[in-house]
């Protein structure tokens, strides 16, 4: 998957109302030895990638100011009752290096399974 951000120049808390007032979401980019980076991401996009599950256990494509990286998302704030996400990190990652994280499993075949069928046991 491929995320697209942009630089950021103003922080603070004004300056991220302000980006949530032109639907963009605040974010940083920090990891692999490089200093971190303030980042924007539109929001409507974010928004419907936060909904994928892929989203939150791939290693995804970043384009930052035209160039890419390889970038995992680390965590996410949302706003309580609304649906708008305000704050995003990202950690870059080094191609050569491991990387651990949390990976969802999807069991199928529960009532094909002799322990279901003949024993009567919950899988």
């Amino acid at each position: 998957m491929k995320v697209i951000a942009k630089t950021r120049k103003a922080q603070g808390t004004s300056a991220s109302r302000r980006l949530r007032r032109e639907n963009k979401v605040p974010g940083i980019l920090y990891g692999n030895n490089v200093a971190a980076t303030p980042i924007e991401i539109d929001h409507k996009d974010l928004f419907y990638d936060l909904q994928k599950e892929k989203f939150h256990a791939s290693i995804l494509t970043m384009e930052l100011d035209g160039a890419d990286e390889l970038v995992v998302l680390r965590s996410f704030q949302m706003h309580p009752y609304k649906n708008q996400c305000l704050h995003v990190d990202f950690q870059r990652i080094d191609p050569n290096a491991d990387v651990t994280m949390r990976v969802p499993l999807h069991f199928f075949g529960e009532e094909q399974s002799p322990a279901v069928k003949i024993e009567k046991a919950f899988v």
